[in-house]
């Protein structure tokens, strides 16, 4: 029973606590449709694109896209048009400037 209830914490934790996106080919075998706006004023999230897996963390922003959709925490598809997406996201340069401007889409990505 033990047993149980640690795999079950280390899954819950590795869920929460990591952002690692695979960016899938097709928008049905996505959970998130993704549309990547121009200026940052426009976003629901203002995103920094981590170099390493180990940096990527929480739910504010900081993700590592990782090489094989098994290993992903949320699945996305890039949209061409607004009207389609489901979280309007800007790439930022700096780490310290990733996180959300719209709060009320964060569900989206836990």
């Amino acid at each position: 029973m033990k047993k149980i209830w640690f795999i079950g914490l280390l899954l819950f934790s590795s869920s929460v606590f990591s952002q690692k996106i695979f960016s899938v080919d097709y928008e049905s075998r996505a959970d998130v449709k993704i549309f990547v706006v121009d200026y940052e004023s426009r976003a629901d999230l203002l995103v920094y694109k981590e170099d390493y897996e180990s940096s990527a963390s929480g739910n504010e922003g900081r993700w590592f896209f990782v090489e094989y959709e098994s290993r992903a925490d949320k699945k996305i598809f890039f949209v061409d048009y607004e009207s389609r997406a489901d979280l309007k996201v800007y790439f930022v340069k700096y780490q310290s400037r990733a996180g959300w401007k719209n709060k009320n889409k964060k569900h989206l990505l836990y």
